[in-house]
């Protein structure tokens, strides 16, 4: 009995798609902002993608395998996807065992303690990233600087955390934006940050390869970039020497990489355009609401995460309508 196929009413959608298919895609667009991050901070980047991506598969083996005793999905693609998007999350100085304690959280708490694919609640990659976060504040926030900066230091603060510190010591923005990157920085990616955060124009590149392809659709990322355009434009308007432009806000930190990659996350977002837009609006406005009035300068992981737990809300209130059924 346990072999019977459970087959859903009609229509039933014909593709030649596949979950494999899917993911590998998924890596395909993250090729750009990966050689980038190889240029910027050296070996480091790569060996840190290395070792995240070997940690994340051989724990889903491992725990598939032995713990769960089911066969193991590491072919999918979604474990290599979930290492590389850890490694994204995170500074290319990180220790290599403090990596692999992240690689753990994501897959076996943040995935396999649900079910496994297509069962998680929250993205994986950024429970162990918020995890790390927590666990070893200092490692996950000291950033190298980039190679070829002229930055004459081990590490190199991020250019939100400039922002972030200027604020609080009472300096006006006039003031601070001496000491801010150029917009151009900021969309190449010369500046100090996680190994995968630092250029906008590669994840844009990956964002419109995915969109190509139909991994995603248009409503999630418009959604999150969109929403924190308007609340920083707003706060912007009303005191442009305590808030920075929009603008800035869109190409720093992990605005991007969160907006294209995380928050886009099937498992993890609603199913429909319009829940998508909800979604999307949700974390664009706390992740702006964190940057402008938390102690903590980026907070788009922390956005992603608590609207991933709104999901199922979202979906059973924002439903498509019927197949044949009265509009």
């Amino acid at each position: 009995m346990s072999n019977l196929l459970t087959v859903s009413p009609s229509p039933h959608v014909h593709s030649d798609d596949s979950v494999q298919k899917i993911m590998y895609r998924v890596i395909v667009a993250m090729i750009p902002a990966l050689i980038w991050s190889v240029v910027v901070f050296g070996v480091d980047a790569l060996r840190v993608t290395l070792i995240a991506v070997a940690a994340s598969v051989g724990f889903e083996y491992l725990v598939q395998r032995y713990v769960m005793k089911v066969k193991p999905s590491v072919s999918d693609g979604s474990a290599l996807i979930t290492g590389m998007l850890l490694a994204f999350n995170v500074p290319a100085n990180l220790p290599w065992w403090i990596i692999i304690i992240g690689a753990f959280v994501s897959i076996g708490i943040g995935k396999l303690s649900f079910g496994g694919i297509g069962t998680n609640i929250f993205n994986p990659a950024l429970v162990g990233r918020v995890f790390l976060l927590i666990s070893f504040p200092v490692q996950m926030t000291s950033y190298p600087a980039p190679s070829g900066s002229g930055v004459d230091a081990v590490t190199a603060p991020t250019p939100l955390g400039l922002l972030k510190e200027g604020l609080m010591n009472g300096q006006p923005i006039s003031e601070i934006a001496g000491n801010l990157p150029a917009a151009t920085d900021l969309l190449m990616g010369s500046t100090g940050g996680s190994l995968g955060e630092i250029s906008a124009l590669m994840l844009i590149i990956g964002g419109i390869y995915m969109l190509l392809r139909k991994v995603i659709t248009w409503h999630t990322p418009v959604a999150v970039l969109g929403s924190m355009f308007v609340v920083a434009a707003i706060f912007w308007m009303i005191d442009p020497e305590t808030y920075i432009g929009p603008a800035y806000h869109l190409l720093t930190g992990g605005a991007m990489l969160g907006a294209i990659f995380m928050a886009t996350d099937m498992v993890s977002s609603p199913m429909t355009g319009k829940g998508q837009l909800i979604y999307g609006v949700g974390i664009g406005v706390i992740t702006m609401s964190i940057r402008l009035f938390g102690a903590y300068p980026e907070g788009i992981s922390f956005a992603i995460l608590i609207m991933n737990a709104f999901t199922p809300l979202i979906n059973n209130s924002v439903k498509p309508k019927r197949f044949g059924g009265k509009k």
